[in-house]
């Protein structure tokens, strides 16, 4: 398998080993939860790196696709369902975010976990929200996880030309929205927020600290696929 992202922090051994023994995100698995009781069958696991959220989804009875980009972490995800869910439906494919190759209307819950903050460009980030708008069935859940803007100082600009891309925090552009910016973007592709989750900041930095001097803040709720 041919891996893209070759020689990426994000195919180093030790980060794959890292996100290889990486927990569920606990409130994504109760929203899940409930989705899968409203009748909801298959999910899409967008960035899902070694199956962290994608095998134990699997083990609620959905039928998850888990896409990344990183032939490692993908292989980690192979190994982590052999381990924990033999019998579980994951399948796992090799593709980019902003290209999916999946039909349209076929899938009744996407997970954007840590996946849309790494576009390069709102060009790249908002191809990335119409193809999963796209793919999701009218009424499908979406669980995002992502940047907040309140991660950085207050005096930071954007890369030039760009809304919400930066390269303070890690030297490489990554998205970092506002709360409005993240609600529009969603509504502009077709999503609103659903009160299952609300959107909630976390990690936020203690009064007079650097704000980029410690985890990036992070957003993450819930919105629904709307016609």
């Amino acid at each position: 398998m041919i891996d893209p992202l070759h020689g990426s922090s994000w195919s180093a051994p030790g980060t794959v080993a890292g996100f290889a023994q990486s927990a569920p995100n606990a409130t994504l698995m109760r929203f899940a939860g409930e989705e899968r009781e409203r009748g909801a069958r298959r999910a899409l696991d967008l960035g899902c790196g070694a199956g962290r959220n994608a095998v134990p989804l699997a083990s609620q009875g959905w039928n998850v696709v888990g896409l990344d980009l990183s032939a490692p972490m993908l292989r980690a995800a192979v190994e982590r369902t052999r381990a924990e869910h033999p019998a579980g439906h994951v399948n796992l494919v090799m593709a980019p975010m902003e290209h999916l190759p999946f039909a349209s209307a076929s899938v009744d819950l996407v997970i954007a976990h840590g996946i849309w903050n790494l576009a390069r460009s709102a060009a790249q980030f908002r191809a990335a929200i119409r193809e999963a708008a796209r793919v999701a069935r009218p009424g499908a859940g979406l669980f995002v996880f992502t940047f907040s803007r309140t991660t950085l100082p207050d005096g930071v600009a954007p890369v030039p030309g760009e809304p919400f891309v930066f390269t303070e925090f890690s030297g490489a552009p990554q998205c970092f929205l506002t709360r409005d910016q993240l609600i529009v973007e969603l509504a502009d592709a077709g999503f609103v927020p659903d009160n299952a989750v609300a959107l909630t900041e976390h990690n936020l930095p203690r009064p007079g600290t650097l704000r980029a001097a410690g985890p990036p803040v992070i957003y993450e709720g819930a919105f629904r696929r709307v016609d």
